[in-house]
Order: C-alpha cells, then sequence, then structure tokens
C-alpha cells in the first residue's frame, strides 16, 4: 500500500462440504499466504466456510451454528495482520437466513453485506433457503454484539481513502443493473465480488467480459473470487476461475480447476485520477451509505505488476503494427480534411533526413493519395545550412525522390549569415540565437514556398518535442497543420519503422532504416568531421524517459515523487538509467513541462492520436505562466 497500489489477492480454499473447521482451517491458511505476500485485501468465495452445495443441510441448525464458530475463530486469526478478509457464510438474522459476506479486520467484523439477488432457475435454487438483502440497512446482533449489516456499506482506508471498498455476491453481478453500479457511484473504487459460479461450456468468457466490462464501466478495481475443486459434484463442478481487473485490463486471472491464489497491485491512483478527469463521472454524494472507516500500516512493497517503460509502444508486435497502422491512417486523414477544406493542391514539408521531417512526408504522401492528388504537388524543401551533414542531406533527397515528391532544395547559408550581420551576431559564437536563427530562416523559406504555390505548411515537430518546448519559437514550432503534435518521440520511431517495413521499394526501405539508425540531432551546429556534432538527448535528455513522464504526468496527473518510483521500477534492469539519472532528467521535464508552456499555448492545429496530447485546445489548457515549485519541491526531497 504505497504511493496509490493496492496489494490484493483472490483466493479459492479446498473445502469439504458441510465441515466448517476443515473449511475454516482451509481459509485460515490462505490469510496466512496472503499476508506473507504483503496483500492488504484478500477475498474468499461465496459460503466458503460451508460450501456453496450444502442444498437444504443450509436448513440445519447444526450447519449454521458451525458456521458461525468458524467465523469467529476465522477472526481471530486476522489479529495482527494488517488487510482486510472478505469470506462467505450462510447467516440467520430475525428467523431468516441471509448469504452473506463478512469483513474482518484485525480480529474484529467490520460488517456483513447481504446478498441482493437470489437466483432461482436452471441449476440455481438459493430461493429455497436465501432471502434477498438488497432492501436492508440495520444493524444485528450477532455473538453478543451489534453490527452493521446491508447492501449499503463501503469500507474506508483511513490512511489510504482512495481504497473504498464495495462488495457484491456471484449473481449481483450477472443482472441488469448491479449493486456495484451504486457502490461505484457512492464511493468505491474496489468492488469485491464473492462468488460460487459453476462451469459451463464456454461460461468462462462471458464471466471474464463480465468483470472487464463492468470493471471498466465503473472505473474501478474489481476482485473475483470462485469456488472451486471440493464442491459437491452431484450436479456441478466448480473452476476456481478467480480474477483481478483494474479499469477493465486484467491483472491476474487464475488457471480453472486448480485451486489457487492469485496477487496483484492495483493502481488506485490511477484509478481515482481518471475519475476526477472524466467530467462524465457523476458520483451520488448522498446515496445513503454507510461509510465504515478502518486501518491499514503504510508499507513499501516491491510492486508485483510490470511496469511499462515504453506506455507508448504496444509491447506486442502485431499490436503495434495494428497501432502504427491505425495511427498513420488518423494523421492522414486529418490532414486529408484540412487540404480538401482549403481547397490546397499543394503542400510543403522541411526534410531534413531526420524523423519527424520523415514521418510528415510519409504522412503527407498518405493523405494524397487518399485525395487521389499527384505526389509530385508535395514539395519536400531541403535546406541545408552550417550543421548539415552529407548523410541526412543524401537521405532525405532520396526519401523525396523514392515516394514521388518534388524535391526543392534552398540553400540558407548565405541568408542566414547576412541575417546574423545585421542583428550583429557573432558567426563564432554557436548560442541561441545562432542555432534559432537557422530555424526560423527555414520556416520562413516554407512559408514563402507554400505562398508562392498556394500551399500549406505541414508542421513536423512531435509531442515530446512540443512537452519540453524543445522547439525554436516561429520556426520548427510554427505551421499550417502539424501531423506529428500529439505523436510522442518513442512512437515516431515505431511509426517510420512500419513503414519501412511495409515500404514497396528495397531502396526506400533501405533509406528508412538508415534514418532511423542516424541520432536524432536539429543539426544546427557544424559537424566534427562530417558527422553530427549535436545529439539532442545528450542536451535535453533521453526520449525514453521524458516519454515516459509525460505519460504519466499527463494521463493520471501523478505526483512527481511516484512518477520517480514507477520510472524505477520499469528501467529496473537498464543499467543506463540509474536513481541518479532518472531523478537529474525528471527534474529537467518537469522544469522544461512548465517554463515552455507559452509555446504550446498557440500550437498550430493538428490530430491527436492517443490518449495523451498537449493541444491547448484540448487536452493541456495550461497557464503559460503556472508556477512549478510545487513539483520541484517535491523532487528536490527526494534528492535529499
Amino acid at each position: 500500500m504505497y504511493d496509490g497500489f493496492l496489494r490484493v489477492a483472490a483466493a479459492t480454499p479446498d473445502i469439504r462440504v458441510a465441515d466448517c473447521s476443515f473449511n475454516r482451517a482451509s481459509a485460515a491458511a490462505l490469510i496466512k499466504e496472503a499476508h506473507k505476500q504483503g496483500a492488504s485485501l484478500l477475498v474468499l468465495p461465496e459460503l466458503c466456510l460451508t460450501g456453496y452445495t450444502c442444498s437444504d443441510l443450509f436448513l440445519q441448525e447444526s450447519l449454521l451454528t458451525g458456521a458461525e464458530e468458524a467465523l469467529i475463530e476465522l477472526t481471530a486469526v486476522t489479529r495482527g495482520m494488517n488487510m482486510v478478509v472478505l469470506v462467505g457464510l450462510p447467516l440467520t438474522v430475525n428467523g431468516v437466513l441471509y448469504n452473506v459476506a463478512a469483513v474482518l479486520h484485525e480480529g474484529e467484523i467490520l460488517g456483513f453485506v447481504p446478498k441482493s439477488f437470489i437466483p432461482t432457475y436452471s441449476e440455481f435454487y438459493e430461493g429455497r433457503h436465501y432471502h434477498s438483502g438488497a432492501s436492508l440497512q440495520t444493524e444485528i446482533f450477532f455473538r453478543g454484539r451489534m453490527y452493521p449489516f446491508g447492501t449499503k456499506l463501503l469500507f474506508r482506508c483511513r490512511q489510504m481513502p482512495e481504497f473504498t471498498l464495495g462488495i457484491e455476491i456471484c449473481e449481483d453481478l450477472w443482472v441488469a443493473c448491479p449493486p456495484s453500479i451504486a457502490h461505484a457511484l457512492a464511493g468505491a473504487t474496489v468492488i469485491a465480488n464473492l462468488s460460487a459460479s459453476d462451469e459451463t461450456t464456454g461460461k468462462d468468457i462471458y464471466r471474464k467480459e463480465l468483470v472487464g466490462g463492468q470493471s471498466a464501466r465503473l472505473v474501478c478495481g474489481y476482485i473475483y473470487a470462485d469456488a472451486g475443486e471440493g464442491e459437491s459434484s452431484t450436479d456441478l463442478v466448480f473452476g476456481a476461475h478467480n480474477l483481478i481487473c483494474e479499469n477493465g485490463s486484467f491483472l491476474a486471472e487464475s488457471e480453472r480447476f486448480h485451486n489457487q491464489m492469485i496477487v496483484a497491485d492495483m493502481d488506485l491512483a490511477k484509478l481515482v485520477s481518471e475519475r476526477r478527469r472524466m467530467t462524465t463521472w457523476q458520483p451520488e454524494l448522498d446515496a445513503g451509505y454507510r461509510i465504515i472507516d478502518f486501518d491499514l500500516k503504510k508499507r513499501h512493497l516491491e510492486l508485483k505488476r510490470w511496469i511499462d517503460p515504453h506506455p507508448f509502444v504496444p509491447d506486442d508486435r502485431a499490436d503495434r503494427e495494428r497501432r502504427c497502422e491505425e495511427i498513420l491512417t488518423i494523421q492522414a486523414m486529418g490532414l486529408k480534411k484540412r487540404l480538401a477544406h482549403t481547397h490546397c493542391r499543394h503542400a510543403v514539408v522541411g526534410i531534413s533526413g531526420g524523423l519527424d521531417s520523415t514521418l510528415a512526408l510519409l504522412v503527407t504522401v498518405r493523405a494524397f493519395d487518399m485525395l487521389e492528388m499527384d505526389r509530385r504537388q508535395i514539395m519536400a524543401v531541403t535546406m541545408p545550412c552550417f550543421g548539415t551533414t552529407d548523410r541526412t542531406y543524401n537521405n532525405a533527397c532520396e526519401l523525396v525522390r523514392r515516394l514521388g515528391a518534388t524535391l526543392e532544395e534552398v540553400d540558407i547559408k548565405e541568408a542566414v549569415t547576412l541575417h546574423f550581420r545585421d542583428v550583429g551576431q557573432d558567426m563564432n559564437c554557436h548560442d541561441v540565437t545562432y542555432e534559432n536563427g537557422q530555424a526560423r530562416e527555414r520556416t520562413q523559406v516554407l512559408m514563402d514556398i507554400a505562398n508562392r504555390l498556394g500551399g500549406m505548411v505541414i508542421g513536423t515537430g512531435d509531442m515530446s518535442e512540443l512537452a519540453l518546448g524543445w522547439a525554436t519559437y516561429n520556426g520548427d514550432h510554427m505551421s499550417m497543420y502539424g501531423v506529428n503534435a500529439s505523436v510522442p518521440k518513442t512512437l515516431v520511431r515505431h511509426l517510420v519503422r512500419y513503414c519501412a517495413d511495409t515500404a514497396d521499394s528495397t531502396i526506400l526501405q533501405e533509406t528508412l532504416l538508415d534514418i532511423l539508425d542516424t541520432p536524432v540531432s536539429p543539426e544546427l551546429i557544424p559537424p566534427e568531421d562530417g558527422k553530427i556534432s549535436q545529439k539532442t538527448e545528450d542536451l535535453v535528455g533521453p526520449y525514453e524517459l521524458h516519454d515516459f513522464f509525460l505519460y504519466h504526468v499527463m494521463r493520471f496527473g501523478r505526483r512527481p515523487a511516484a512518477v520517480y518510483r514507477l520510472a524505477l521500477k520499469a528501467f529496473g534492469n537498464d543499467a543506463g538509467f540509474d536513481a541518479v539519472t532518472i531523478l537529474k532528467w525528471l527534474k529537467t521535464f518537469y522544469r522544461r513541462f512548465f517554463s515552455q508552456q507559452f509555446k504550446r499555448s498557440c500550437l498550430p492545429d493538428g490530430p491527436k492520436v492517443g490518449s495523451v496530447a498537449v493541444s491547448p485546445r484540448g487536452d493541456l489548457r495550461m497557464p503559460s505562466d503556472a508556477c512549478a515549485d510545487l513539483w520541484m519541491k517535491e523532487l528536490e526531497e527526494l534528492e535529499a
């Protein structure tokens, strides 16, 4: 339980039908194992202290008393465990039998939640024994004490309020309006389901779809604990199909027909962030729920979940290729609409032989093909200057030729030299004026060529550069439509790789592969021995790290300390990204992210392609003069 993560477990105990003593011991062993693994919440199946398949034995006083005694003994086991345990049993209240979940914590019972929907159809005959608890909200007398009893109970951790637990039981999930909907709207972030769902052909698929869909719809964590081997096989077989899901994504799933425990770390901070971001999430603040608070000691645990070091890039090759095709289509469709709307017959792209301008040209070609326009009406302009190397120049020219666009070369050395003389810039002083003067001259050339042709300048800058402000204001920062504006640098590389892999020409493929192999550089400083002397990542930091930071800051609003620790986990096996390096570039990210917002505030239009974007008209409406002190202070405390 740390940085908004909560370790949870779902387990299926070995049972004997109607043997409460054996079942209590089996559940106790699982509680101890879950505690050993650091779980803060353990969910056990429906009626697991007796067995779900006791049938008319549920009407026997001996069984019901045995279940109560087993519960008392099991409650004592939880003392000193620093966890919450949910266990299912039959419970008599005012002479009526209910199928309930008991909530145990530190040797105490926090409350009882009865099942709302009692199935009496097909193989289910629960209505023969149990009453619905749907309308109940009261306190009951149990073994000498009063306890909360009802369906409108939520259990909230004082030390981590984002851990608020709601409970439903088996059939409750399968109905048209599950209780978990009301639980979530009342504040529950975690839903636990104690279940005894028998297996029939294909039912596991439907069950998983239900859990995943409900978790996504309610933006919650969902823990499903299922009955398994040990239940009576008179008519049914139970598969112990345990599931742990987070906002539609499965974190853990048990092997069916094998009683076992699954454990996963839920990201509750992410769930809370998602709800906060979604203005369509409408909580019910006065829904009549009773909140029962409990204490858990916070402890740092090594996360059991994988943290993706490249969150913008799918790890699976098939998924990655599908994503690349989809993104290229979105980019091209955006440009297609803009060209058609403006009746523009020409596009002007500044081509440098680097990744970003390569992607922009590839997208422009797609858009022209969609419009059935001649690719020769794409003016690809190469503008060599002081830092241009033969490698990038030759790649740029070859790329244009292979794609069938029109190549125009404008050597800007003389114009920039004259401009420097006019503004009093020393040619031997390779400072920011020296660099930005070249970038602005290139933009002026592109704009004027576009005017000459009646065309449109296509922007090449990517989202990572925009997040860091790594663009010359009114230089490469400006265009008439920015096709790469929401594509992060780490994804740009894969998009170009995908285009290389699917190229219809060997020479085009080889050119794209060489561009991929070229160091990222603005090429604004003279080369050394004919090679690039200015490498972007040496100056601003590795884009692998910055894209990771960007994703977690923008997508989930995480605190700097949480971003740092997640980065340590994600890049833990990479010797190049140790703790000192990660913290250094994280400080750079926050400093630049805040100070460079003024560049993002006036960005050209461009299509959004993923869940993170920095458009001032969409995902990032941020003041240009916002103060970063709160974020930087937290990083300084980490450094100390």
